[in-house]
C-alpha cells in the first residue's frame, strides 16, 4: 500500500475523525480531553497548582530517600502505587510524539507484588517503595533505551520553549542511550515486574530515530543504518514492542530524501497493510471504532 502526505504513516485523521463526529453522537473532543485528564489523576509527588483533579493529594514525597537520590514525582502505573519507569517512559515517549506532530539508569520504585497485595489510595499507602536499578553488572538495555527515546523526544517539544531545559533533556537522552548500547542486556534479568518479551533491538532503534530527530547527529543515522536488520515486520505498537514507532518516524526520513532507509518504510507499509479493514494482508481483529490486537 502507497503511502503519501510527506511519508508520515497515519492510521487516522485526528481532524477529519473530529469533524465527522457531529454527524456521529460521539464527542471526540471531549474524550481526548478526558484522556489527558486521566495523567492528571496518574500523578505522583507534590502536585502543582494547576492540578484540575482536586480529590488528589500529594504522595510518595520521600521516594528515593533510602538510597540518597530524589525520585519524587513521575506517574503511577494503573489503579497501583508503582512507579514502573519502563512503561512511564513509553507513555511520555507517546505524549511527546503527539506535541510534536499535532503542535496545539532508575527502572522502578516500589514493589509490584507487595504493592498488588492491598490496592489504597497512593496518599495513604504503607506498602514498600523499594527501588530497583539498572547498571553495568544489572543491565536493562530496553528501561535505558526508552527512557533515552522519552527524553529525545520531549527535548523537541520543549526546543522553542525552554532552550536551556531541552538541551538538559537531550543531554541525558545521549547518555542513556550510550549506556544502554554499551551495557547490553534484557530487562527480563534485571526487573521484578513488567519485564522484557521482545527483546532490546527495538528500543535501540526506537532512541536513536528519536536522537537523530532531536541532534541530527549522523552517528544515530549510522547506527539505524548499521543495525537495520534488527527491524521486523509486526502487528503491534506497544511498551514492549516500538519497532513499528522507530519504523514511522524512520519512513518521514525516507520519504525526506534517505533512501538507506527502505527497509523502515517496507516494514511500516506492512504494519498498515496489517491492520486495514480491506487489506489482502489483513492479520488483526479490530472492534468497530478502534484498532485491537490480540494474539
Amino acid at each position: 500500500m502507497a503511502s503519501k502526505n510527506n511519508g508520515l504513516l497515519a492510521i487516522m485523521d485526528t481532524e477529519e475523525l473530529i469533524s465527522k463526529s457531529s454527524s456521529a453522537n460521539y464527542d471526540y473532543v471531549d474524550a481526548l480531553g478526558k484522556a489527558i485528564l486521566f495523567f492528571e489523576g496518574q500523578r505522583s509527588g507534590k502536585l502543582p497548582k494547576d492540578q484540575r483533579i482536586k480529590w488528589r493529594g500529594d504522595s510518595a514525597l520521600s521516594d528515593g530517600k533510602p538510597q540518597n537520590v530524589n525520585l519524587v514525582g513521575g506517574y503511577y502505573d494503573a489503579g497501583d502505587n508503582v512507579k514502573f519507569g519502563w512503561p512511564m517512559s513509553f507513555t511520555v515517549s507517546l505524549l511527546s510524539w503527539a506535541a510534536v506532530e499535532y503542535k496545539s539508569e532508575i527502572s522502578s520504585v516500589g514493589d509490584g507484588n507487595k504493592d498488588h497485595q492491598c490496592w489504597e489510595r497512593p496518599e495513604d499507602m504503607d506498602t514498600p517503595r523499594t527501588l530497583y536499578k539498572v547498571d553495568a553488572n544489572s543491565p536493562g538495555t530496553e528501561a535505558a533505551a526508552e527512557s533515552a527515546a522519552a527524553l529525545s523526544a520531549a527535548s523537541i517539544v520543549f526546543k522553542k520553549k525552554d532552550t536551556k531545559y531541552s538541551s538538559k533533556l537531550l543531554s541525558q537522552s545521549k547518555s542513556l542511550f550510550d549506556f544502554a548500547d554499551k551495557y547490553r542486556g534484557s530487562y527480563s534479568g534485571s526487573c521484578p515486574f513488567y519485564c522484557s518479551y521482545s527483546g532490546y533491538h527495538d528500543e535501540l532503534l526506537w532512541a536513536a530515530s528519536w536522537l537523530y530527530r532531536a541532534s541530527r547527529e549522523n552517528k544515530y543515522l549510522r547506527f539505524i543504518i548499521d543495525n537495520q536488520g534488527w527491524s521486523q515486520a509486526v502487528t503491534e505498537l506497544s511498551w514492549d514492542n516500538k519497532f513499528v514507532g522507530a519504523q514511522t518516524l524512520l519512513t518521514q526520513e525516507f520519504y525526506g530524501g534517505k533512501k538507506d532507509l527502505a527497509k523502515f518504510q517496507s516494514d511500516a507499509e506492512s504494519f498498515i497493510c496489517a491492520l486495514m479493514p480491506g487489506s489482502k494482508s489483513i492479520q488483526i481483529n479490530t472492534t468497530p471504532g478502534i484498532y485491537f490486537c490480540a494474539k
